[in-house]
């Protein structure tokens, strides 16, 4: 059903918390994973940045994004799990979609994070990928766990008395 699954991954600790699930998907599906990671690099204005900064971040982008995915992939194939990885320059959400349809993949299985700072400006990928892929997506929504107290409140209610 779906042989060829597509993992978009940002390199944030929240889109790798999907990993233990797509594992799961991949061992009952037999399925093959791609990991894929898209980097941009920053457009500098003309005389903002010396030429050979301007050439040498691309290169800088892909060597951490390559060092990043097969690290995980690694991880993954001591698992028994069939995973490839590919590096994309470009615009996230247009880039994975672009993708998946190139290399007729059955599934795109992504996080989405649910509402960060900056989403409500950017708009989500997760959200873009959804609206315009033409392949099934399944998102996995997950959270970072946040402390019931800081530090501060929880030394405060300790110094209260208050367990």
């Amino acid at each position: 059903m779906f042989k060829k699954i597509l993992v978009p991954l940002d390199g944030s600790e929240l889109a790798a918390k999907i990993l233990p699930q797509v594992a799961q998907l991949a061992k009952a599906f037999d399925s093959q994973i791609t990991l894929i990671h898209i980097f941009h690099t920053v457009a500098f204005a003309v005389g903002e940045a010396a030429p050979s900064v301007v050439e040498t971040a691309p290169v800088a982008e892909k060597k951490a994004c390559e060092a990043f995915l097969s690290k995980v992939s690694q991880d993954l194939q001591s698992q028994g799990v069939n995973v490839n990885w590919v590096c994309v320059e470009g615009v996230p959400a247009r880039e994975i979609i672009n993708y998946a349809d190139t290399n007729n993949f059955d599934l795109i299985a992504m996080a989405t994070h649910g509402k960060g700072e900056v989403a409500w400006v950017l708009g989500s990928v997760a959200e873009k990928v959804v609206t315009h892929a033409t392949v099934p997506v399944l998102l996995f929504r997950v959270m970072e766990a946040k402390p019931l107290y800081t530090k501060e409140e929880f030394l405060e209610l300790l110094a209260r008395g208050i367990p």
